[in-house]
Formats: C-alpha cells, sequence, structure tokens
C-alpha cells in the first residue's frame, strides 16, 4: 500500500475544500451574516494540514485498485467530516452526528435532511448544503485529475471507484483530459439552468442554489417546499428543472459524443433508449394512476407533476412538487422501484444504474435460453458489442451486494420502531442517493427522529451507495490493510536491525 502517496492525494483533497469553503465565506458576508466565520475557520485549518500534506511529493508514485479504492473511500470520509464542522461550530446544527448526516447526504448528493425548518438557516449554510451536491456530483477526485498534473500509474482507478456506472470510458486517450471534459460539460449545464432559471423570475440565490441540486442530482431545498414553492412563475421553473433532471441522468458520454458531432451514435445508445423508455411508461402510469383522484380529472396537471416526480426519483435528485408519499400504491410502487434503478451510468446520478439493470435481464434470458437451448451460443450484448463475463460476474456481484446491504440496514433501522414504509423506503432513498422515501421521510418529512445507530448506518449507506459499495467495503475490510500493516512492521523491524 502506497500510504506516502494516499496522505498527499489527502492533502490536495482538503486544499480544495478549504478553497471551497471560500464561498459560502463570500455569501455570508454579502448578506452581513456572522456565520460566515466557521466557514473562514475551516479554510484555515484545511489550508494548512493540506498544505503540509503536499510539500513533498512522494518518490514513488505509482499506485494500484486498491490504492485507488481507498484513497477514494478516505477522501469522501474526510470530506464528509471537515464539510460537517462548519454547521457544528455556528450551531446552527448543534449535535456533530447531526451535522455529519446533513454533510453526508450533501456530498453523497442524496439529499436527505434532518433539518424540520430549512429555511431558518444562514444563507451561508444553505449555499454550503446545496454547493455540496454540486461538489459532490462529478466527484472532488474527478476534479482533482482535471486540474493537478499528477504522474505514475493506474491513475484511472480513481476515477473508476469514484465516478458511477459498472464501467468508466475515457473519451480520449489522457485520463486528465477526459476529467476536464466531463467538468466542463458539468459546468456548461448547470450555467444554461441557472440561466432559464433566472429568465422565469427566480431569484438569483435560488436559481444557483437549485441549479446545484440539480446539477448533482441532490435535492436539497432552501425551501421548505422544495419545488413546491409558490414561485410567480412556478409551472415554468418546475418543468425547467423536470428536464435538467432528467438531462443530469443522462451518461455523460453521450453529450460527448453530440458534441464531437456524432449523433447517430448518441442516439443509437441501448441504455438511453431503456432510460427514456422507462421515464415515459411510468408518468404515463402514474398520471394515469392519480389525475382523477388527485387532480380532480385534470390530466395535464397530474402529467405535470408524475413527470416532475419520476425524473426527480430516476435521477435521484429528490426535489418535489407535492408528496408523493400520499399517492395511491400503484403510483408509489413504481416510484419504490425507481429508486432502485436509478440513472444511467456515466452520470451524477445513484442507483443501481439502467445499464446494469440491462445486463441484468439480458444474462437472466440467457440463462433461461440455454436451459431451453444446452448447446447454444448465447452472449451477452450491449450495443452491440459482447460484453465480457467479467463485467456480467461483476454486475450481479453489485446486486447481491446491495441487496444484502439493503437487508441489512433495514433490519437496524427497524430497531427504531418506525413503520414497515418508513423503514423500507428510509434505506432504499439513502443506499441509492435519492433523499425523500415515503411517510415519516417522505417529501414533507425528515430523517430527525432516526437514533444516533440509524443515522451512522444511513451514513455509511449513502456513503456505500454514491462510491458503488466496493471503496467502502474494501475501506472496512481487514484484509486491506493486513498485508500493508505486515509489511510496515517488517520495515520498522528492519531500521532497528540496521540501526
Amino acid at each position: 500500500m502506497n500510504y506516502r502517496m494516499i496522505l498527499y492525494l489527502l492533502g490536495w483533497v482538503l486544499n480544495i475544500q478549504g478553497l471551497c469553503f471560500l464561498l459560502p465565506v463570500a455569501v455570508g458576508l454579502f448578506y452581513g451574516e456572522a456565520q460566515w466565520q466557521s466557514y473562514a475557520l475551516m479554510t484555515l485549518i484545511c489550508l494548512v494540514l493540506g498544505v503540509l500534506l503536499i510539500l513533498k511529493k512522494p518518490k514513488r508514485t505509482v499506485f494500484y485498485t486498491k490504492e485507488g479504492f481507498v484513497t477514494v473511500a478516505l477522501s469522501w470520509l474526510l470530506m464528509s467530516l471537515t464539510g460537517a464542522l462548519p454547521f457544528y461550530l455556528s450551531k446552527e446544527i448543534p449535535h456533530f452526528l447531526d451535522a455529519l448526516f446533513e454533510m453526508a447526504s450533501g456530498y453523497t448528493t442524496t439529499g436527505a435532511s434532518i433539518l424540520r425548518n430549512v429555511e431558518a438557516l444562514s444563507h451561508c449554510a444553505l449555499f454550503w448544503r446545496s454547493f455540496s451536491h454540486w461538489i459532490g456530483g462529478m466527484g472532488v477526485l474527478v476534479f482533482l485529475i482535471a486540474i493537478v498534473p499528477l504522474t505514475g500509474g493506474h491513475i484511472m482507478s480513481l476515477m473508476k471507484a469514484e465516478s458511477p456506472g459498472p464501467s468508466v470510458e475515457k473519451f480520449v486517450p489522457r485520463v486528465r483530459q477526459t476529467a476536464f471534459i466531463l467538468y466542463s460539460i458539468y459546468f456548461a449545464l448547470t450555467v444554461l439552468e441557472s440561466m432559464l432559471l433566472l429568465a422565469g423570475g427566480m431569484p438569483w440565490f435560488d436559481a444557483i442554489t437549485t441549479a446545484f441540486g440539480t446539477a448533482g442530482t441532490g435535492g436539497f431545498a432552501i425551501r421548505n417546499a422544495s419545488m413546491g414553492f409558490p414561485y410567480v412563475h412556478a409551472h415554468y421553473l418546475q418543468t425547467v428543472v423536470t428536464v435538467f433532471m432528467l438531462l443530469f441522468g443522462v451518461n455523460f458520454s453521450v453529450y460527448y459524443l453530440l458534441l464531437s458531432k456524432n449523433i447517430k451514435k448518441a442516439l443509437k445508445s441501448e441504455e438511453l433508449r431503456w432510460y427514456i423508455g422507462i421515464v415515459a411508461f411510468s408518468i404515463l402510469c402514474i398520471t394515469l394512476n392519480i389525475y382523477r383522484q388527485f387532480y380532480g380529472g385534470n390530466a395535464l396537471e397530474a402529467l405535470h407533476h408524475a413527470a416532475f416526480s419520476v425524473s426527480s426519483v430516476i435521477s435521484t435528485t429528490g426535489f418535489a412538487t407535492t408528496d408523493f408519499s400520499r399517492w395511491p400504491t400503484v403510483s408509489r410502487v413504481i416510484l419504490f422501484t425507481l429508486m432502485f434503478i436509478g440513472a444511467s451510468a456515466g452520470s451524477t446520478g445513484g442507483g443501481i444504474k439502467v445499464s446494469r439493470i440491462i445486463l441484468l435481464v439480458k444474462s437472466s434470458l440467457r440463462e433461461i435460453m440455454s436451459i431451453v437451448h444446452p448447446r447454444g451460443v448465447n452472449v451477452v450484448k450491449l450495443d452491440k458489442k459482447r460484453v465480457s463475463e467479467d463485467v456480467i460476474k461483476g454486475t450481479i456481484s453489485y446486486f447481491i451486494l446491495c441487496i444484502l446491504i439493503y437487508v441489512v440496514s433495514v433490519f437496524i433501522v427497524s430497531f427504531d420502531g418506525f413503520d414497515f414504509t418508513t423503514s423500507l423506503s428510509a434505506v432504499a432513498a439513502t443506499l441509492n442517493n435519492i433523499g425523500p422515501g415515503f411517510d415519516l421521510v417522505g417529501p414533507a418529512g425528515n430523517y430527525a427522529a432516526f437514533s444516533p445507530l440509524s443515522k451512522l448506518v444511513l451514513i455509511f449507506d449513502m456513503l456505500a451507495g454514491r462510491l458503488e459499495l466496493f471503496p467502502m467495503l474494501i475501506l472496512f475490510s481487514p484484509h486491506t490493510w493486513k498485508g500493508s500493516l505486515g509489511a510496515m512492521k517488517r520495515r520498522l523491524s528492519w531500521k532497528k536491525e540496521s540501526m
């Protein structure tokens, strides 16, 4: 294990975190709020520690997949811990575990909150919550690769560990250039959404924070009513957010192909077709299910809210225009299913991912065909390309681990004594980085009533879900450290003997 390289990268993460704190400092100063001092203090602490860790660059810069996964997991834990401190120091969230829950939810783009009254927070706190979505949406280490000239082997392992999806494609041969392209597309879409929201009469602070929450598919709102707040042009603003939630749930390689004028290849994406098909089918079913009972036969109004809710859940954003936990069972079952399906691979969304669902369906059909035709040759293809058995094996392993973590988490959370739907949806909403669930944790509720143990479990679920399970599991596996600690002991004993 290349510990020195891991610490060096963590130093850069702290530096980026410290610089990010300057934005809520500026917001606090602009609005004349004293809370900016907590963010300024954290800026100083992070930069001092970060500079100390990067003063001396490691001689051996090569690191492998295990180091990459450990670095990513430690980075996200470090960001969550340091990012929570301003909430705690300013006393806006008096309990550190609650502050940690809020910040882990922010960085993982989950949007689950322990706050009962969001509008009581200062502007700098509201900005920091939403900005954490934007940082976590694409990933701080992807940003690090884009701006810092890292040398050594296997830098791609950082992107694989942090970027969602069964595989990470390089748009261009150089990993750094790929990371730069990703962030450029991400930034451009965020700016475009902000401009469209401003054009609809949304105040500038609301527009920027909403764009941050949409881009990262996070869903932290600055209003208690989320996107159901009665803005002057509410329907227009909600429609803009609906469209952009869907756009940020698309694989970013599609946008790169469109920018490269390879339109045919972009539109032939099998995952994109499935994604659009699932969204369209879900919207149609929910609209038919709710338009009479909840919207008095107004099909257009029902379609509007159904489209927003489906887009919010499948992209794992978590914004809401209405309390969908009160909808009929059929609609809630569809939304609950979408929680697990999630967005596309290579997007900022969470969940199992549409590409994995495709592979699971096709591999299951292949098994059926192999029973019917034992001598037949059946291969799984995606976008007319043969999928390797290693990818299929990895997809099945991921699905099994996801279900296992879900079951164990529900079991632990159930000791809090909440109703069955609340426990099931709370874990589903955090593990898949959605935020709101049903009943007590629905769009009109929050996670404040959960016990400290349950909050720790849900924090783990949020981090594990955002990092695709394996980095967090590897971090907590004794086998990860066993060989490295043994090697460290041998080096120390050799040095003592030589002295």
